[in-house]
């Protein structure tokens, strides 16, 4: 991420989502640290880290590694830095494969215990006990209906993740809700073309489908 970086003489930021979201959901960085849902898409400068702000809720050299002092860990312009620990630290972890993305099931993982992500760091917030599935019938011949697990989002997101403005909070709501435009980058896709299981993985939202 170049937001910055450059223009003041650094090396780009490499961010790792799969380093973060052992410890963290979704909700503690894009809720309660305000970071925007797009790359490059909040301004952070030295003052935010040295206020504990963005970064600096963290990385304040107790949490985390300080952001004073350990420039390179982040500004190294390699999105490949750090990539030498995945293996180790997931490969013991056969049974939480994924055949698409980065290999691993994070829902998985956090459904046998095997991470226990923080919800929040000082904004106590409490879990929505929501856990109602819906059956989205596919406008495509032969193609299954998609199934829509609340609980499977709510364990890493807020419902103002997704509503009002990816989806409509009323039910059917939603318009041109279409598989091209998912692959665009809109619905789903805002998550599923990012940082969460690729649309490749056909079978994860329409169960039985048969793409041989």
């Amino acid at each position: 991420m170049d937001r910055r970086s450059s223009a003041a003489g650094q090396l780009p930021v490499s961010f790792s989502h799969w380093l973060h979201r052992q410890r963290h959901n979704c909700r503690v960085c894009h809720s309660e640290l305000e970071f925007a849902m797009e790359a490059e898409g909040t301004v952070i400068g030295k003052t935010d880290h040295d206020s504990g702000r963005f970064c600096g809720a963290c990385h304040d050299g107790r949490t985390a590694f300080a952001t004073t002092g350990s420039c390179e860990s982040c500004h190294n312009g390699d999105i490949r830095h750090g990539s030498e620990k995945f293996l180790p630290t997931f490969s013991p972890i056969p049974y939480a494969y994924a055949p698409y993305g980065n290999g691993i099931d994070w829902a998985e993982l956090q459904r046998q215990g095997l991470i226990d992500p923080a919800r929040y760091l000082k904004h106590e917030v409490r879990d929505v006990p929501f856990d109602r599935e819906l059956t989205l019938d596919a406008e495509w011949c032969r193609i299954p209906p998609a199934v829509f697990p609340h609980k499977a989002h709510t364990e890493w997101l807020e419902c103002n993740s997704c509503h009002p403005g990816i989806f409509n909070i009323k039910k059917k709501t939603t318009r041109h809700f279409r598989m091209n435009r998912i692959l665009k980058g809109e619905f789903c896709g805002a998550c599923h073309m990012k940082v969460a299981f690729p649309m490749n993985d056909c079978e994860r939202c329409h169960p039985g489908i048969n793409i041989r």
